[in-house]
């Protein structure tokens, strides 16, 4: 059983598109496929691949007055984001490892920076906030 990818920014928020009126998450087999389509996807640059695990499937809901999640695993980086196979939540439950065995299991496609390094990286290019009321 390997990884699976999901996009997440920092405040944890998970990247999903509209796809017929309905959220996709789209998934990925490694952090080099996320961080491909994350460089050919504008929306994706504020996001970074994380390990899926069971908690992910319980605590993801849809925005309110939007109907079910879908997921979709991604087999080419390269292609349009919404060209995935859709993946329903028990065949992803079967998919994805126990919580418990990526504490254990080396993580070897892990990105090299932390969150800070990540953060201080984007204002130092000249990342910005924008704050609500």
């Amino acid at each position: 059983m390997s990884d699976i990818f999901a996009m997440q920014r920092a405040n944890g928020d998970w990247f999903a598109l509209e796809h017929y009126g309905r959220l996709r998450v789209p998934l990925f087999h490694s952090t080099h496929d996320a961080m491909m389509a994350r460089l050919r996807n504008f929306g994706l640059l504020l996001f970074k691949p994380v390990v899926i695990d069971p908690l992910f499937l319980k605590n993801i809901a849809p925005l309110p007055g939007e109907d079910e999640v879908d997921f979709c695993i991604i087999d080419d980086p390269f292609a349009s984001l919404s060209r995935g196979a859709t993946v329903g939540r028990r065949e992803l439950a079967a998919l994805i490892r126990p919580a418990d065995e990526h504490e254990n299991a080396p993580d070897a496609g892990a990105l090299p920076q932390s969150d800070r390094q990540a953060t201080e990286t984007w204002e130092d290019e000249g990342g910005t906030y924008v704050r609500g009321a």
